[in-house]
């Protein structure tokens, strides 16, 4: 009982102090519980994505490729501003956003070493969009400043040097991803809770 107190504690304080600007806007609330299942949806379209890796290429466990991921040197995409005691949703959302621009450039890599499912790594990208520009909405409906990135500057695509570097590289892309995703989905539920 103590131990479920102390970790109750911690969340109460947040909610005891919802942030000025988001607390008690209806609007904002039907965006948060819409792009909750927006992101559940693609978390779960990712998720299909990482089992055709497992079972086309027996890459299934993180673990076993680690070796390979430090000579790949694959960086995780930050959204530390989406889990900070100073949590602010402005700074959150435009990571948000920045990271859904880099995952959509690199899901490319995924669509060249699995065409046979192109149409899914597009239907994922396009969800990405979408989700990317409904944030870019609130944002401007809040108030929030927004950063909007030109679609001919493109990140480039990772390279890889050999056919099992390619399969190993997507099989951390779409991991990276799936943390990515785990992130801003309980930081859209934390802002729903306030």
């Amino acid at each position: 009982l103590l131990l479920a107190v102390l970790l109750w504690a911690p969340w109460r304080a947040l909610h005891g102090a919802p942030l000025m600007e988001l607390s008690g806007d209806q609007d904002f609330q039907l965006f948060l519980q819409r792009n909750l299942e927006f992101t559940r949806k693609i978390r779960g379209d990712v998720a299909a994505l990482q089992r055709v890796v497992c079972d086309t290429f027996q890459l299934c466990k993180e673990d076993e490729l680690l070796l390979v991921r430090q000579d790949l040197d694959m960086a995780q995409v930050p959204l530390e501003q989406c889990h900070r005691r100073t949590f602010q949703a402005e700074t959150c959302f435009s990571q948000i956003r920045a990271g859904l621009r880099i995952y959509h450039s690199s899901l490319a890599t995924i669509r060249d070493l699995l065409p046979e499912h192109a149409g899914l790594v597009e239907t994922l990208q396009l969800d990405m969009a979408n989700l990317s520009s409904n944030i870019q909405q609130q944002m401007e409906d809040l108030g929030l400043a927004t950063v909007t990135y030109p679609t001919e500057n493109q990140d480039p695509l990772p390279t890889f040097s050999s056919g099992f570097r390619h399969q190993v590289g997507s099989f951390f892309i779409l991991a990276n991803f799936q943390r990515f995703l785990e992130t801003a989905y309980r930081a859209l539920r934390h802002l729903a809770s306030l």
